[in-house]
């Protein structure tokens, strides 16, 4: 993983898919030395500084446990903490911190401040969730896919519901790793277009296809997994009733999971409503994988960790 080191996690599609590979390899190596008891302590000595100004419950355990099981520190710091945003600029912040830690995590919601960071920092930015994109939590999801299915080569991943941060990562993840993907979005709410191309162009690399539409009874057909995300994302609050109006014919409920293979996965990056974009018999059912993919947000986290800090 040397190649590695020393890199930023801003976004999936800054890495070959032979990196992603790595990544997911050593994230299953280290699941499997720590269910078998064994350390693993290569960041003995090293710190993470943690900025967060969104609120996390798997982000930020995630990367503290993982810091912790990796023999090293993170130190976590709020949004009310720091001097940035009250006249400090990104690139201040960012050369500060590079004097004290050994990389930095932050989730935030302007995408343009984590490049900023990574910019003027001397050490790895991870991106823990942006507006644009969640690359960390797509990590995690295509770790438990392979988990659960035994492989990812054509693989058909559904995902509907908002073309947000989550489904941005997913379409860029999932062509570079060989994951046929389907989108479902209501109008208006599609994933952005630059990401679409993108991802696009990395699937006609890789063999695999990209369908981004309005129906989700079509995205869902044959699919060995399906997807979903809130409705409403943090800092949309006050569009939270024109969204339950407009995502009203996308909730993931048993019959539209009988549209998927029989074997079909659930996935959701949590927290999720149910009764809104889920309902409780699906998410709460025998198809569900959601809490393995927010315990394999710890293994996948902690090789990007590795990765980049050794």
């Amino acid at each position: 993983m040397q190649n590695l080191k020393g890199r930023d996690f801003i976004t999936l599609a800054d890495f070959s898919p032979e990196e992603l590979r790595q990544l997911l390899d050593f994230a299953h190596y280290l699941k499997q030395q720590q269910k078998m008891g064994l350390a693993c302590r290569p960041l003995t000595g090293r710190t993470l500084a943690m900025l967060f100004h969104k609120h996390s419950t798997r982000t930020r355990v995630s990367f503290a446990v993982g810091m912790y099981q990796l023999g090293g520190q993170a130190l976590y710091l709020g949004a009310d903490e720091l001097q940035l945003g009250r006249g400090e600029t990104a690139a201040d912040t960012a050369r500060v911190l590079s004097r004290y830690v050994d990389a930095i995590l932050i989730r935030t919601y302007s995408h343009e401040l984590v490049k900023e960071l990574a910019a003027a920092a001397d050490v790895p930015v991870i991106n823990g969730l942006t507006d644009l994109t969640h690359p960390t939590q797509a990590l995690a999801d295509f770790f438990t896919l392979e988990e659960k299915k035994g492989r990812l080569a054509g693989l058909k991943l559904a995902y509907v519901g908002d073309g947000n941060n989550v489904a941005h990562s997913l379409l860029i993840g999932a062509a570079k790793l060989g994951v046929n993907i389907s989108l479902a979005c209501p109008p208006g709410y599609e994933p952005q277009g630059e990401i679409v191309a993108m991802a696009r162009e990395a699937a006609a690399k890789s063999g695999t296809a990209v369908a981004v539409g309005t129906d989700p009874r079509e995205a869902v057909a044959g699919a060995d997994a399906v997807y979903t995300d809130v409705w409403t994302s943090m800092g949309q609050e006050a569009e939270s009733a024109a969204r339950r109006t407009a995502f009203a014919a996308y909730q993931v409920n048993a019959a539209l999971m009988a549209r998927a293979k029989p074997d079909a996965l659930f996935l959701h990056c949590l927290p999720c409503h149910r009764g809104e974009e889920v309902t409780a018999e699906v998410v709460d059912g025998p198809q569900s994988a959601v809490f393995d993919e927010a315990e394999n947000r710890l293994h996948a986290h902690k090789a990007i960790l590795a990765a980049v800090m050794r």
